[in-house]
């Protein structure tokens, strides 16, 4: 049995992007159309058992008809490809108000044949090329439904987060025990779990989360546990093997030094036991690339450290910010047009600065009672000057003082 595990596409961000003049939709969506696209090509050729996400198809809860239709050409292609697909429902999902249908359920409305639309907990049996596999479904869930009850509107959000993990916990449990042990099981699920690493989601969070414990969701029932909702991928747990696919591409800078992609999972029988490999596949998307660069006092030339710092990164054709920390009285010798005409090659950038303006400080001694080396070392200092600098002109100056006062001794004798 072999399957792709992917989650949180998240089709519809366009931040960091430009409109193509073709198309009109945003470098971004068509950036994660193309991932997409190098996922369902990978699993054609493949010719896995099933696809499984695992929620949030797009940004927000309204996608536009285009975003739309994109989202079901490549559904469509896994379908009639003969792979069965699964669709869970993410918290983006969701539509705002109870009533409403989420951004997924058309599939189920249409009756599309091989797409499996999991709004609610429940246990597919699907039946594939190689035979039954069970899929346990845990979308993520509405709050709306239990604030519905009359004796959970008085409870603070604290108790009543703590009540939809007590739900959910009891959910898994009753899912685990409806899988049948003659057929591989896989639980697919949108939640938090307790100890997961997170990137780019953190600042795309709708509400306050709720989490499981790891113990909750690594039940023996199931041979996989597929997650969706956290963007970086990462295995929680090795038997059986719980894993985050993370998010499909990169999102924004949260997603810098990511590897993005989805994971192909095979389970086979050995020894008359199940055995569970899973392996991570990446997927070539635009990088996010920070470059920092702080300029020091004495720096002669600061527009050639900035070209030669901003070469050492691959930025052509990235998303990059440079972030410039640079003395006030430095400013001058900055060429903008030579720093600017770099950063074109990126598909897109920021830049910024961190100006620091020098302070005189409150209590400098009086230059009565300094030597002229004191007072010279005194300026060097209130300069921050380098320090091999300063020591070559603090040398000069001495040599130049003890030469002068050998010449006034000559004279006087």
């Amino acid at each position: 049995m072999k399957l792709i595990h992917f989650a949180d596409l998240h089709l519809g961000v366009e931040s960091y992007g430009r409109i193509d003049s073709s198309s009109g939709l945003s470098s971004r969506v068509t950036e994660f159309l193309s991932l997409f696209d190098q996922l369902v090509n990978r699993a054609l050729e493949e010719d896995v058992d099933v696809v499984i996400f695992c929620g949030d198809a797009y940004k927000n809860r309204n996608p536009s008809q285009t975003l739309q239709r994109e989202f079901a050409k490549r559904i469509n292609s896994l379908a009639k490809g003969g792979i069965p697909v699964i669709l869970l429902v993410g918290n983006h999902d969701l539509p705002n108000a109870e009533g409403k249908a989420n951004t997924l359920e058309i599939y189920d409305t249409l009756a599309v044949g091989n797409v499996y639309v999991a709004s609610h907990p429940d246990v597919y049996l699907i039946k594939t090329k190689s035979g039954v596999v069970q899929v346990a479904t845990l979308p993520w869930p509405r709050k709306s439904v239990l604030l519905s009850r009359e004796e959970n509107t008085a409870l603070s959000f604290e108790a009543l987060n703590r009540k939809i993990e007590d739900n959910l916990a009891r959910t898994i449990n009753s899912l685990a025990q409806r899988v049948q042990k003659d057929y591989p099981a896989v639980l697919a699920a949108h939640l938090w779990v307790s100890g997961a690493q997170i990137g780019s989601e953190k600042g795309m969070v709708l509400g306050q989360d709720h989490t499981l414990l790891l113990s909750n969701v690594a039940l023996p029932a199931f041979d996989y546990v597929a997650l969706g909702h956290i963007h970086r991928h990462q295995m929680l747990y090795q038997d059986p093997p719980v894993v985050y696919s993370g998010s499909l591409g990169k999102l924004d800078f949260g997603d810098e030094g990511d590897t993005k992609g989805f994971y192909l999972v095979e389970i086979s029988k050995e020894n008359g036991r199940r055995q569970t490999r899973a392996s991570f596949q990446p997927l070539k998307g635009r990088e996010f690339i920070s470059v920092k660069v702080e300029i020091k006092d004495w720096d002669e030339d600061p527009t050639a450290t900035i070209i030669q710092t901003i070469r050492a990164k691959e930025v052509a054709g990235n998303i990059v910010r440079l972030h410039l920390v640079i003395p006030e009285h430095l400013l001058h010798f900055l060429r903008e047009d030579e720093i600017l005409g770099l950063l074109k090659e990126a598909h897109y950038f920021t830049l910024s600065r961190e100006i620091i303006r020098k302070k005189r400080p409150a209590h400098l001694p009086l230059v009565e009672s300094l030597t002229p080396l004191e007072v010279l070392k005194t300026y060097l200092d209130n300069k921050e000057a380098e320090p091999k600098r300063s020591k070559i002109i603090l040398d000069y100056a001495q040599n130049l003082i003890l030469e002068e006062m050998a010449r006034d001794e000559g004279t006087s004798l």
